[in-house]
């Protein structure tokens, strides 16, 4: 199973909620994969590198992280595609909010623990573009409240805290 073998990278408590949060989505007819879930900060760096040098820094730094900076370092996130992960026009774009794993997230990731990190028009709020396939795990309770606020409610505008600025 995709979704489990990348959940072994994460974090206890992430890894465990996607293992759950996997069960109920197949259960619901919805098989979750996962293409990213921890990364190391050398391959963190890799990406940020190669986003910089195609598109540029300022655009690089709303589509990735620079190394230190990224929710996939912490080991509480993760990057979901549908089918077998190519791309194949939903994954890594915002129409993968439309397919069967982007809507059957979107409506119960909360339950599990886990919010869309980079939510529609919230670009100027968490410095990223929005990225549906993008879940943080937070815990079920912050989750849950984040979610009954809205489900483009941003971490940082739950928890008051500045996003997308990188300390110089």
């Amino acid at each position: 199973d995709i979704a489990l073998s990348a959940a072994c990278t994460m974090r206890a408590p992430a890894a465990e909620a996607i293992a759950e949060m996997s069960r109920a989505a197949a259960e619901d007819g919805v098989y979750l994969k996962i293409s990213s879930a921890y990364r190391g900060e050398d391959y963190q760096r890799t990406l940020y590198n190669g986003y910089s040098a195609s598109y540029g820094s300022e655009t690089a730094d709303t589509i990735s992280s620079r190394p230190g900076y990224s929710d996939h370092q912490t080991g509480l996130a993760a990057d979901f595609v549908e089918g077998d992960g190519s791309l194949d026009g939903t994954n890594f774009n915002p129409s993968f909010e439309e397919t069967a794993s982007g809507n059957w997230l979107r409506e119960h990731a909360h339950e599990y623990g886990f919010i869309m990190r980079y939510p529609k028009d919230k670009q100027e709020i968490t410095g990223y573009a929005y990225e549906p396939w993008h879940f943080r795990y937070i815990g079920v309770d912050y989750a849950t409240a984040i979610y009954e606020k809205d489900v483009f409610y941003t971490f940082e505008e739950f928890f008051g805290v500045e996003g997308g600025d990188y300390a110089d």
